[in-house]
């Protein structure tokens, strides 16, 4: 990964291709955006396979930011985010505190923010 300057911000080279980033979301991603999605996606994708290994496959995973909180005061640094995960499927609602335990645990992104940003995550079944 290398990233490059433009005329609104930079350019992320990746192996998947090109992500445009920059502080006006008219001309890419903004850096809390793809902070945050960083901490919902991994965790989805954590969440997906635990529930595979538990033989609960998940249809669908939608996740909902239900509140981001930004301190103006120091950066708009983010210091709250709470990820809201839709689950649909054949899901044993019993073993859902165990699944999210284990998501978090194995999220990599969520435990390199663990101590800086507040992380609530909470879920429904459909």
């Amino acid at each position: 990964m290398n990233y490059s300057m433009n005329k609104n911000g930079f350019t992320g080279h990746m192996p998947f291709g090109e992500l445009q980033i920059s502080s006006n979301e008219e001309y890419g991603f903004r850096p809390y955006q793809l902070l945050v999605s960083s901490l919902a996606v991994c965790s989805g994708g954590v969440m997906r396979k635990v529930l595979d290994k538990m033989r609960m496959p998940p249809e669908d995973i939608q996740i909902e930011v239900k509140e981001l909180v930004r301190n103006e005061e120091e950066a708009d640094r983010v210091e709250k985010v709470h990820l809201h995960f839709i689950v649909t499927g054949d899901i044993n609602e019993e073993k859902m505190p165990r699944v999210m335990e284990l998501t978090r645990k194995n999220c990599s992104m969520v435990q390199s923010v663990k101590d800086s940003i507040e992380i609530i995550e909470s879920f429904e079944i459909r």
